[in-house]
């Protein structure tokens, strides 16, 4: 197994340990919503970007119910700063939270929690997403984004869907080529495409 394919295979691992530490699901279903992975580790692309991504369901979706959900988390020791945004009155119908936690290893992660309306626009979509992109792979573009993954410096942030559409949809294969792609194709906010 190469590197990148270890890196890959190592960080899922410890991802899979950060959510049965965190007790994440169990947290949320404590007040009644339904837990669903998303992004990267969903879609077996995990890289060295230390995010993991969940849709969070509930109807009604309650304030107090999400902040008493964030309140567990928060007794963890393990996790740091947390943030939270109010999107409820927008089209995403979500409470958008993101938490750090760290590992066994001493090593900080991302924990972003979308916590949705069920049966708003948005209910499901990015689970088919993960889905379809996960399906989509061949071992050739699997390869191509991990690479493209690993070879971006640490301090930028790129939005793993850049990734998938450039290589997927576009051809890109190269970090030189990604990042002239993005060039063209600014993120300018949330991107509904699926292969």
């Amino acid at each position: 197994m190469d590197t990148i394919e270890r890196i890959a295979r190592r960080n899922r691992l410890r991802a899979e340990e950060v959510i049965r530490d965190s007790r994440l699901a169990e947290i949320w279903r404590s007040v009644g919503a339904e837990v669903r992975q998303v992004g990267s580790l969903r879609s077996g692309l995990l890289m060295k970007h230390r995010d993991i991504d969940f849709h969070i369901y509930s109807s009604p979706l309650r304030l107090e119910e999400s902040f008493a959900a964030m309140a567990q988390l928060a007794a963890d020791p393990a996790v740091g700063r947390i943030e939270c945004r109010n999107l409820l009155a927008t089209d995403e119908a979500c409470v958008e939270w993101h938490a750090t936690y760290r590992d066994r290893d001493g090593d900080e992660w991302q924990l972003d929690m979308i916590h949705i309306v069920r049966g708003s626009r948005y209910d499901g979509y990015f689970e088919r997403v993960a889905d379809r992109i996960a399906a989509a792979l061949t071992p050739v573009t699997r390869r191509a984004i991990l690479q493209l993954k690993y070879d971006t410096p640490d301090d930028v942030k790129i939005a793993g869907i850049e990734y998938y559409v450039a290589v997927l949809r576009d051809g890109v294969r190269t970090y030189d080529a990604f990042a002239e792609w993005r060039r063209t194709h600014p993120l300018t906010g949330i991107v509904e495409w699926m292969p």
